[in-house]
């Protein structure tokens, strides 16, 4: 547990990764806005969002995944204040990414369906799956006590992530729904028959969950910075 601890902290230290970062989304925006895409019925130019919107989403899975795996470690280990730490601090950057999807979505859906907000069943489950992490922050700040406040948020942090599961991922699936893929309405896959989206797509979704894993280390070297003056004091 310690070696895997130091290799992340080694790891998060070197420059290479955040170089990285930049380099893939600033392919993403300029690609994403010039290279051609799939002339699509309904969608036309705007199909270029996915390389946003649903890039944004899987950030947010990533970062959350994290916050989960971190509230389990501190539950096993609640004497490693650092778990907590980074769970906490993985899901208030996942809820950004979160709502950054709910913004390019509505968006997007303005320009295709004519409505920021059509009560299509996949934008309902996916702002219910983001008032669970909401409920999650609020929950967190409403208790004084840390001891107490760090273990109430691993519990509520692991049965948020298994109902955020089927909202975002089995739900959906089961209804139709104005988005491609469902209720009639054929996937990407099928008019992307030359990759065009693809060449940018998995770019944009290492990009942005690079800039979120950026995030979340400036947040957590933020707080121990934090808790380092307020033990000097």
């Amino acid at each position: 547990m310690v070696i895997s601890n130091t290799l992340i902290d080694v790891c998060m230290k070197q420059h290479w990764w955040k170089i990285l970062c930049v380099l893939l989304l600033f392919y993403t925006v300029i690609g994403g806005m010039l290279m051609p895409v799939p002339a699509l019925d309904i969608l036309h130019e705007t199909i270029r969002n996915i390389y946003f919107h649903v890039s944004m989403w899987m950030a947010m899975m990533v970062l959350f995944i994290i916050s989960l795996g971190n509230a389990i470690r501190y539950l096993s280990h609640p004497q490693v204040r650092h778990y907590d730490l980074v769970s906490n601090e993985a899901a208030n950057v996942g809820l950004l990414f979160g709502t950054l999807g709910l913004v390019t979505g509505s968006i997007w859906a303005k320009n295709t369906w004519g409505e920021y907000w059509s009560n299509d069943p996949k934008e309902l489950c996916a702002l219910v799956g983001w008032l669970i992490y909401v409920a999650y922050v609020v929950l967190r700040n409403s208790i004084p006590d840390w001891d107490r406040r760090a273990k109430i948020s691993a519990v509520y942090n692991i049965f948020a992530f298994v109902l955020l599961v089927p909202f975002l991922i089995v739900i959906p699936r089961l209804t139709d729904s104005l988005h491609p893929g469902n209720g009639g309405n054929p996937g990407f896959n099928v008019y992307d028959v030359d990759n065009d989206i693809r060449k940018v797509l998995y770019t944009a979704w290492a990009g942005w969950t690079l800039l979120g894993i950026w995030l979340l280390h400036l947040r957590i070297r933020i707080r121990q910075l934090e808790l380092k003056q307020l033990l000097h004091d």
